[in-house]
């Protein structure tokens, strides 16, 4: 079972905080109106690389040895992931190698560029693009950072998790998005550390729920397939490590489709102000959907894991 020692969680924190920002927690009349709660909003889209995505990267590399910083580092990602190791990468003096689905979306592809990494484009989900880094690793001898399976890289999600209990300590609800499960894992494991009773609600699309599906049946499952566009939410396996953390520290995980997800990033959009992208909507859009049970005026926090939204999938759809 994974465990992090609050020494290591101080160490993480001391290496990231110097390079990120400490991202706002704000408040909503109209979803707090809306859901019937106390309403707060933790905006990880003006996070550097615009989502929370750098945290993790930033205490992984000072794990490295000399030769493996030397030699240089390969991720996967939908993109998000991309742009955080690559600026990591960037900060530390350090090569970096990244492998994207095709389909990525064109500005975090951009982006990744931008920052100095190399990028390679494979498959068409996550999962594929892994396999091809994992390959290229072996070939090249690069050091593999792994999106969200690595105890390191969960130790550095946990300030997240730290700046919404140092904002808003009365907190009695965190709810935050699932894809491969690294950021609920840290943020869980800060909070329930620092306050037991704070429950923590994770949000899958129901066209991807392999941590749902895993918690469920005790054991970690693998999809045959997908049925999600929602990139940081397009995952067939979570990790061995999140699941852990997921089991121990998640009080429930609940899943709604693409389509719900979508009509929540346009409410908050439209209502908010604030543009985000798919995976960061999917926790409003259970507030929205009354997926998420609490005393009518419980303190709720959504996690807005980023801003990186793919316009191209906004076409088509309804605004209200």
């Amino acid at each position: 079972m994974i465990n992090l020692s609050p020494e290591v969680f101080r160490e993480a924190r001391a290496r990231v905080a110097p390079h990120v920002y400490h991202t706002p927690l704000l408040t909503s009349r109209l979803l707090s109106e809306a859901s019937g709660f106390d309403m707060r909003l933790k905006a990880e889209i003006f996070q550097r690389t615009g989502s929370y995505k750098i945290r993790g990267p930033l205490n992984k590399f000072a794990y490295l040895s000399d030769e493996q910083r030397n030699r240089g580092v390969i991720c996967s990602s939908a993109g998000n992931h991309a742009q955080g190791v690559a600026l990591a990468a960037k900060l530390n003096g350090m090569r970096a190698v990244v492998v994207m689905a095709e389909n990525a979306t064109p500005s975090k592809i951009e982006a990744t560029r931008a920052y100095g990494a190399e990028v390679v484009l494979h498959g068409s989900i996550w999962d594929e693009a892994n396999e091809k880094a994992i390959q290229l690793c072996e070939e090249r001898g690069l050091t593999y950072i792994h999106p969200f399976d690595d105890p390191h890289l969960i130790a550095g999600q946990r300030t997240l998790g730290l700046e919404i209990y140092e904002d808003f300590p009365e907190a009695d609800v965190v709810v935050v998005p699932i894809g491969g499960g690294g950021l609920i894992s840290g943020v869980a494991m800060a909070l329930k550390g620092l306050n037991p009773k704070i429950k923590i609600i994770g949000v899958e699309s129901s066209g991807a729920p392999a941590m749902k599906l895993s918690v469920e049946r005790g054991h970690l499952v693998t999809l045959d397939e997908v049925d999600c566009i929602i990139d940081g939410l397009r995952v067939k396996r979570v990790g061995e490590h999140t699941f852990d953390a997921v089991r121990q520290f998640v009080d429930e995980i609940v899943a709604l489709p693409d389509s719900q997800i979508f009509e929540a990033l346009i409410w908050i959009m439209h209502h908010c102000k604030l543009v985000v992208e798919g995976a960061a909507a999917a926790s409003v859009a259970a507030v929205l959907n009354g997926l998420v049970k609490a005393p009518r005026g419980s303190k709720v926090v959504c996690v807005l894991s980023g801003g990186n939204v793919n316009l191209q999938q906004l076409k088509g759809l309804k605004w209200n």
